[in-house]
């Protein structure tokens, strides 16, 4: 998502944002379901429904007042001939729209966008655009645990031990590398300790997971057996990715090193703690 698109939705959010009064006369944000259920590209009331249902529980779940987040309350819409009828809504507060965007369909480009467009306490376009960008880097890493997990499985069951994983892996590396070992690249992008991918810039995962994903695709179609055949296919995808990204003019082992996914990871979660606590509670219901 680039920032043209970033500034776009910031707008679209920021035009929908309400102000009430505090019990104690300060202002809150608020925003009301059912036009945030558009701004999220949800056509249907029943189905943003559902995900308005999983954030209430999502904020039971963490112990804290729904009340305090979540209002329901009573909207009138235009019928013809200037009839109107009472529909559900709800007020909500930014911690309340972060719940949802948490809980809503991570296929719409607009959930991406609100997870950290209410994350944030200043909403700079600047600040969001940074905070997506650590998210899409969490995820692939995140991907790319997963698919290693999958041919750990799947070279385990053709007859290929732990040790005979991190061959075929350290082999693979060589090949997107140009040749440099795991253990080189280390070295070279300065990392102590840890795992490789958690020190690589986002592309670099993207590229060890794709090479990863089409090994796995060819061992479970062809259904290969051994080390050897299976080192052969890890080696020729990662060469195919790699000759791709040359293409592009694009050498992995040039791209420099990212910041720990581990820190990036502990301080996105020290930040999702600190949501709730601030923003500003509903008032008190009147009796």
């Amino acid at each position: 998502m680039d920032i043209q698109q970033i500034n776009k939705y910031k707008s679209t959010f920021d035009e929908i944002e309400r102000h009430i009064s505090g019990d104690n006369g300060e202002d809150i944000e608020v925003w009301y379901a059912r036009e945030l259920q558009h701004v999220l590209g949800y056509a249907r009331w029943e189905n943003f429904a559902v995900a308005i249902g999983r954030a209430m529980q999502s904020c039971k779940t963490q112990g804290i007042n729904v009340d305090n987040h979540f209002r329901e309350v009573t909207k009138m819409i235009e019928l013809a001939k200037s009839a109107q009828r009472p529909v559900q809504d709800f007020m909500l507060t930014r911690y309340a729209c972060y719940l949802i965007a948490q809980n809503g369909d991570p296929k719409k480009e607009e959930i991406a966008f609100a997870q950290s467009y209410f994350a944030v306490q200043t909403r700079h376009a600047e600040v969001i655009e940074e905070r997506l960008h650590m998210l899409e880097r969490i995820e692939t890493r995140d991907r790319l645990r997963s698919s290693e997990k999958q041919l750990s499985k799947n070279i385990y069951e053709r007859g290929v031990d732990d040790k005979g994983f991190a061959r075929i892996r350290s082999k693979g590396d060589s090949a997107l590398f140009g040749g440099l070992t795991t253990e080189q690249m280390k070295l070279r992008l300065g990392i102590k300790s840890g795992a490789l991918a958690d020190r690589l810039p986002t592309l670099t995962i993207a590229a060890k997971n794709l090479a990863t994903e089409m090994t796995n695709y060819n061992v479970e179609q062809k259904d290969m057996f051994g080390e050897q055949s299976i080192t052969n296919e890890h080696i020729q995808n990662n060469m195919s990715v790699r000759e791709m990204l040359g293409q592009r003019g694009i050498r992995p082992e040039n791209l420099p090193p990212a910041e720990d996914i581990k820190k990036v990871e502990r301080r996105m979660a020290k930040e999702e703690k600190q949501i709730a606590e601030g923003t500003k509670k509903l008032p008190q219901k009147k009796i």
